[in-house]
């Protein structure tokens, strides 16, 4: 069990930045979009995270829009295994853009190629695309042999039995057995924040609605979940794989927004 961080804060040009950074944190993992890894080469990837001591724990793919995406991800699997990644997290395609059986069929595939390559293949419920709910999470799983879990606190919280309430730990017990990794991040939900997710799950992506449900997501602390009861809802599934925290919004002073997330997680998992 380790602590990672992602690295969206950074350019594509910028990784070998992002990794010492992480580093310099005292993070253990990291998690690298593919694309990132695409831009940077697979080989610099594998030297950079040599160089900072770090494990990369996931390769995030590009959204899975197209069976020509699909196609690249299968053909980059080989890679991300070379690379010594835990997991493969999956992006479903965006809501309403792909029938549910040609996503079951794509996602059977990369499932297929990942597990061949000794990689943990994951889907990421993501709002806004086509697997949001916790019902549609149940959905995909139980239709793809293999599949595992990537869950995020705060792709749950609007789809959550609790919600607006910050406690997310229903979704921790009702996806105990397929939870194989976690991202943390926190929610500052706006006003209106339920009627900008229904109108998202309907296909209605006003550039509103979509700018203020991702700007929702902030650093651990800054939002209203409940970290202290999401560390010991985990715990009391006995989960014991890597949490990592995913930042995407504060866009300046990068370093300090990875020490400081660590240092609030931390600061959880002691008490």
């Amino acid at each position: 069990m380790g602590v990672g961080y992602t690295t969206i804060m950074y350019d594509a040009t910028d990784l070998d930045r992002a990794l010492r950074d992480i580093a310099a944190c005292r993070y253990d993992g990291a998690e690298i979009g593919l694309e990132k890894v695409r831009a940077t080469g697979f080989d610099t990837v594998g030297q950079l995270l040599e160089q900072n001591g770090l494990d990369l724990y996931c390769v995030m793919s590009e959204w899975l829009e197209t069976e020509a995406a699909v196609d690249r991800v299968v053909a980059d699997v080989p890679g991300v295994a070379d690379l010594g990644a835990e997991y493969l997290g999956l992006l479903p395609p965006q809501r309403g853009r792909v029938d549910d059986g040609t996503v079951k069929q794509w996602f059977r595939r990369l499932t297929e190629a990942a597990t061949d390559a000794g990689v943990t293949p994951l889907v990421h419920h993501h709002g806004a695309t086509h697997v949001e709910s916790a019902a549609e999470t149940r959905e995909l799983l139980d239709a793809v042999d293999g599949l595992e879990l990537l869950w995020d606190t705060a792709h749950y919280y609007p789809y959550g039995e609790h919600f607006p309430d910050g406690d997310v730990t229903d979704g921790i017990e009702r996806f105990g057995d397929d939870i194989a990794y976690v991202h943390l991040k926190d929610v500052a939900p706006p006003t209106g924040f339920a009627e900008v997710r229904d109108s998202l799950t309907e296909g209605d992506f006003h550039l509103d609605h979509v700018i203020n449900y991702f700007r929702s997501f902030t650093d651990l602390g800054e939002g209203i979940l409940d970290f202290a009861a999401v560390n010991d809802a985990l715990e009391d599934i006995g989960y014991d794989g890597h949490y990592t925290i995913e930042i995407e919004n504060q866009t300046e002073k990068a370093l300090v927004h990875a020490m400081e997330n660590y240092e609030h997680w931390r600061q959880i998992t002691a008490e």
